[in-house]
């Protein structure tokens, strides 16, 4: 299991040294959630400020984005250092050009769906995804609670990929903590984001060593 640490629960006015703190942890990823105000009520951050954090970490940046036009702003983001990009299948923008865009950038392109959405949007597009993202909360804010019935997702999408010998990795979002990781890791999850975990824990590495131990 993977732990990517959600920087929309670290301190904003420490964000270089928040991130340099979850790296030192023991973070695998950078989850970074950005938000338009528009397709989920909150505003968080663009490219110009991923771009200057790009420089405090050498771990994978994952840019979740949770905006409505995401085919306007890949090269933006692609340019900002982001290795991984996931938009939503609910945004306004052409799934299948923006992959290309993503694609073309040499990104890894993930998609990302809301509880409300059904597993099986993704699966015309499965075999182009480096990762598929299951919200397990309604995006838009941190510190929700956890939605155990999006398992069911997830265990669909396992048995999809296994069946189609794909290495898609499967990545939630929302409402990680010691009390439910291990229902996401036996579900089939590889990479858990964990944001007030992590962020909100005395220690850091002591919140990512237990969240990965209950994993195991």
């Amino acid at each position: 299991m993977l732990i990517a640490p959600s920087l929309l629960s670290c301190d904003f006015a420490r964000f270089a040294d928040e991130i340099v703190r979850a790296d030192k942890a023991g973070a695998d990823i950078m989850h970074l959630d950005v938000m338009d105000g528009h397709f989920v009520p909150n505003l968080t951050f663009g490219a110009p400020v991923i771009k200057k954090l790009r420089k405090a970490t050498s771990k994978p940046f994952d840019v979740h984005l949770m905006i409505s036009e995401p085919h306007r702003y890949i090269g933006d983001f692609a340019d900002a250092g982001a290795d991984i990009i996931s938009f939503h299948t609910e945004c306004d923008s052409d799934i299948d050009s923006t992959l290309s865009l993503i694609e073309e950038r040499g990104v890894k392109p993930a998609l990302a769906i809301k509880p409300g959405t059904p597993a099986e949007v993704v699966l015309p597009y499965l075999d182009r995804l480096y990762m598929v993202l299951v919200m397990t909360v309604e995006p838009g804010f941190g510190g929700q609670s956890f939605m155990p019935d999006m398992m069911s997702k997830v265990e669909l999408l396992r048995r999809e990929i296994t069946a189609r010998g794909l290495d898609t990795l499967i990545e939630v979002d929302g409402g990680i903590a010691v009390s439910t990781i291990s229902t996401a890791a036996k579900a089939g999850v590889d990479i858990c984001v964990a944001g007030t975990a992590v962020f909100g824990a005395p220690d850091a590495k002591e919140a990512i060593d237990k969240l990965k131990e209950l994993c195991r």
